[in-house]
């Protein structure tokens, strides 16, 4: 009786060896990296919106829309490749070499009528955003000091001192489209949307009180200040263009 326990157990004992070994091997493949892109090209991570893609890469949403042939630029997934850059344009062919030409006689026909060409089918522009009017008044999201103003060193805003805790407002009436801390120097960083081609930051929040796809009105509380990623409490406040920072000062009232 022995012998033959023995022998059973001897037949099963090399099931549980490869069971070990084949969950090794696939924790050694999901730990590992996944290559690394094109330059010119972004993957998309979990969380990441095409609104915060942009801005990150300073480009204008539509832009990486069509680039990317996005027919719901709302929807992106997770380990997708995105151009984040211009592509480069088309290089014109070489000309082919020219034949010589033979002397032809065309008889000329009475009201030639002309030849109906196939129309060419058109390619749909895929939509970011609802036509919608940018807003005609801007208020200060804080009031405080000015410590930084747009283009000093490597600013692409203004930075306004205040207390912790202060209310961060809506610098004007838009929607959330952006509302985390996926942006590397920023913190807990909240993005407006203003029409078809404006977006305002608000970024270092101690905390964030609206959430992405909300609504929010000119001077409504969307945040708080904080100094989650910068090295005092303050407000780094941005407004883009299609993309492309501008100063804020020249949408904010007179400070007096």
């Amino acid at each position: 009786m022995p012998a033959l326990l023995a022998g059973c157990a001897s037949s099963h004992s090399p099931a549980p060896i490869r069971e070990r070994a084949q969950t090794a091997s696939d924790k050694a493949a999901a730990s590992k990296p996944p290559p690394p892109v094109a330059a010119g090209h972004y993957r998309v991570a979990p969380g990441d919106t095409l609104f915060k893609i942009a801005f990150e890469y300073g480009q204008d949403t539509a832009d990486l829309a069509t680039w990317n042939n996005l027919a719901d630029p709302g929807r992106i997934r997770s380990g997708e490749i995105l151009r984040v850059i211009p592509p480069r344009p088309q290089v014109a062919t070489r000309a082919l070499p020219t034949l010589p030409t033979v002397e032809t006689r065309v008889l000329a026909t009475p009201n030639p009528s002309p030849v109906a060409r196939p129309s060419e089918p058109t390619v749909p522009t895929p939509t970011v955003v609802t036509e919608e009017a940018s807003p005609d008044i801007w208020s200060w999201p804080i009031r405080g000091p000015l410590l930084a103003r747009f283009g000093e060193g490597l600013s692409k805003g203004i930075d306004i001192a205040g207390t912790r805790g202060m209310s961060v407002q809506a610098a004007a009436s838009g929607q959330v489209v952006y509302a985390g801390t996926g942006l590397r120097g920023y913190g807990k960083l909240i993005i407006i949307r203003h029409g078809k081609t404006l977006l305002s930051a608000y970024a270092h929040n101690a905390r964030i009180l609206v959430s992405e796809g909300q609504n929010v009105a000119r001077g409504q509380a969307v945040g708080e200040i904080g100094d989650s990623d910068a090295d005092r409490v303050k407000l780094h406040f941005e407004i883009r263009e299609r993309g492309l920072p501008v100063d804020p000062l020249i949408y904010l009232p007179n400070a007096g």
